[in-house]
């Protein structure tokens, strides 16, 4: 797990007094096998974790029991009805491509949406999201090859945003502190892996 990317999340945290965690672990059947681990490992109270893809419906109510625990956001991506059944926030795909509104979860939470472009982060701010993933912001090997936005980019269509935007693709501690004022924090999937056992109290 990225030390410095827990350090730099804290920092952004502090400096925009956010209400917003400001490190997000995405799961990934494929690069994440045992999301559980990696989320017992999160600092309580600054992370949030997006729900993807989760193939198993018994960990998917794991998932939602140990965020609760540890005092970790839980969203769901694509799924409100999912998301009501855990109590969670809504991820939208792509600003909000994959739902015509954003439903707000009978459990509350948070609703976050990704975007890559301009007109998916115009979607997000008007789909209601409360932070939206801007990707990729660096090469990352989620998507091997394909072009990133790198930082000056990035952080020009996060200052025009109007509403916080969290960094996501190729995220590590130094990486997300050369995104500047504007990055509201970071999200990641292998940077927050388990490589060595760390639990936070």
């Amino acid at each position: 797990m990225d030390e410095q990317l827990i350090a730099a999340a804290r920092a952004v945290k502090r400096r925009r007094r956010a209400r917003h965690p400001t490190l997000w672990l995405f799961t990934d059947p494929a690069r994440l096998p045992d999301p559980l681990a990696a989320i017992a490992a999160l600092p309580p109270g600054l992370s949030g974790v997006v729900l993807r893809d989760e193939p198993v419906a018994a960990r998917a109510v794991a998932i939602a029991r140990l965020c609760r625990a540890r005092r970790i956001a839980l969203v769901v991506a694509a799924a409100p009805g999912l998301a009501a059944r855990l109590h969670a926030g809504v991820h939208l795909r792509r600003g909000a491509r994959a739902l015509p509104a954003a439903p707000r979860s009978p459990g509350g939470g948070w609703i976050t949406a990704s975007a890559h472009d301009r007109a998916e982060l115009v979607r997000a701010r008007r789909a209601g999201a409360d932070l939206v993933f801007l990707s990729p912001a660096f090469p990352t090997a989620s998507h091997p090859g394909a072009p990133a936005l790198g930082p000056v980019r990035w952080a020009a269509l996060a200052r025009g945003a109007g509403l916080p935007v969290i960094a996501l693709g190729g995220v590590c501690g130094r990486r997300l502190r050369a995104l500047g004022p504007s990055c509201a924090g970071g999200g990641a999937i292998g940077a927050l892996a388990i490589q060595r056992h760390t639990l936070w109290p």
